[in-house]
């Protein structure tokens, strides 16, 4: 946005908003909230119908708190896969509401209608209510979210839905002050697991100030949630390559963290057993996990800051090559040392190999190796707060690139430096924020590695083993003793 615009005065700038929302006008909007614990899932549909001739690109406004939850977002056209280009406007002053311009796949003409999906995923956006629970008590939870889905242009009709995973839904607020716009007396109705709030019709562009300030409004849904809220507060992940070993090694350090309801009390492990035995557990109580790993892995391991967990089972699967799509994937049925209640958090270590022809190929016409590298292993339902991924390339590699899924927060390329390194090996940092499913996809690394760089692990192991040998040799023939013995004659 040019600078001289922030000279303009503000009920200028809120005019030329309007004005450009009459190229638009936005027929249905619905909004349908997945509800879950770390990870919630908001799906909102734009009909629209150009007022004008070759429009390009359409504008949608996410409001400020939902924005600031909002790991990931994708806009397709309704019934197809592809992704349209989304572009964030840069931030001028406190706004209520961040803008994102998405361009069309085809240019409307007037009175042509299309439908927009645009999907985000939000993290942290809950929160266990009450904040402490006792064992063997239920777990509820709370989201909050606005009444009024806000758009730069007018909008015939506008509803959200608030799906819950089971009808029990503790209560939901009732908003006020929006008899202009809802439909009947009761602006919020409940059906199985679903609230409705609207239909609301008749809004005009809601990404004013006057419209915020005097309509848009807080909601919060309260609901019982059967599953454990999980988050991994921080994911070290190693992956080291490895051409003379044909092998990928792969190793997640990970701290695990309950997010549900603090335990009110002290544990009882009585209780526990008890629960297990009948088979109801606490729905705030995580006693197992499942992770789908890779096919093809071989020598993992697991362990805690004890040893090695027992207590797991690992099925693994047959490598899938690499030019053919597969769904086979090794399952390890993780069973940490003690249940992890709400507060608690779990330290693991887990680790494997894996050929490394199922996830590199070599570029004869340019020299080049490529490696697949998965960002990370997903845990269904869960957030990673933050991620430090490594990945360290064999020693000589030159002429390092890599292309990333979607921008890192940081990326630093430097030397790493381990047993029998002559110049040490090339390693590539890279560190993420609130990761969810929908990321974890892979990084693609590609690098050359000359002949002579490619011998300089066995002529560095040679001369250790011949300097060793050498070494033993002379030690034999050196006498370190202070006082020959004189022979007897």
């Amino acid at each position: 946005m040019p600078k001289c615009w922030l000279t303009l005065p503000f009920f200028l700038l809120a005019a030329l908003t309007v004005a450009s929302g009459q190229k638009v006008e936005n027929t249905a909007i619905v909004r349908t909230v997945e509800l879950g614990g770390s990870v919630v899932h908001v799906t909102t549909t734009y009909a629209i119908r150009s007022l004008e001739d070759e429009l390009k690109s359409y504008t949608i406004a996410l409001a400020r708190g939902d924005k600031s939850k909002t790991s990931w977002l994708e806009a397709t056209i309704k019934g197809q896969k592809t992704s349209l280009a989304i572009k964030e406007r840069a931030v001028h002053g406190d706004n209520e509401y961040q803008l994102f311009d998405v361009a069309l796949p085809k240019a409307l003409s007037v009175n042509k209608t299309l439908s927009i999906v645009f999907d985000t995923i939000q993290t942290h956006a809950t929160e266990a209510w009450p904040a402490i629970a006792g064992q063997n008590d239920e777990q509820a939870l709370r989201y909050m979210t606005d009444v009024f889905v806000l758009s730069p242009y007018p909008t015939t009709v506008q509803r959200t839905k608030i799906k819950s995973q089971t009808p029990r839904v503790i209560s939901f607020t009732e908003p006020k002050n929006i008899e202009s716009f809802a439909a009947s007396a009761s602006a919020v109705s409940k059906s199985g697991a679903t609230v409705v709030y609207g239909p609301f019709n008749n809004l005009p562009p809601s990404t004013t100030d006057e419209f915020i300030e005097k309509y848009q409004q807080p909601v919060n849904v309260h609901y019982y949630h059967d599953q454990p809220v999980l988050e991994i507060l921080k994911l070290k992940r190693s992956v080291e390559i490895s051409h003379w070993g044909a092998n990928l090694n792969t190793q997640d350090e990970i701290v695990l963290y309950n997010a549900g309801p603090r335990l009110k009390g002290h544990f009882s492990r009585l209780d526990h057993q008890t629960q297990q035995f009948y088979k109801r557990p606490a729905p705030h109580i995580l006693p197992a996990l499942t992770l789908h790993l890779p096919s093809g892995i071989r020598n993992a391991y697991y362990y805690d800051t004890i040893g090695n967990v027992s207590t797991s089972k690992l099925r693994t699967a047959p490598s899938v090559p690499k030019n053919r799509q597969g769904t086979q994937f090794s399952v390890l049925e993780f069973k940490p040392r003690y249940p992890l209640l709400g507060g608690w958090n779990y330290s693991f270590t887990l680790g494997w190999d894996a050929p490394l022809e199922d996830s590199t190929s070599y570029d004869k016409d340019t020299g080049r190796f490529i490696v697949e590298v998965p960002i990370m292993t997903p845990i269904l339902g869960a957030v990673v707060d933050d991620e430090e991924l490594t990945v360290v390339l064999p020693e000589g590699a030159t002429d390092v690139q890599f292309a990333v899924p979607f921008p890192a927060s940081s990326t630093l390329q430097e030397t790493h430096k381990t047993y029998l390194d002559t110049t040490g090996r090339p390693a590539l940092t890279f560190k993420y924020k609130d990761l969810t499913v929908k990321q974890a996809e892979s990084i693609f690394v590609s690098y050359k590695v000359s002949w002579s760089a490619h011998l300089k692990k066995p002529v560095a192991v040679g001369t250790a083993s011949l300097g060793l040998f050498i070494l033993g040799m002379i030690s034999r023939r050196v006498n370190l003793t202070l006082h020959q013995k004189s022979k007897m004659s």
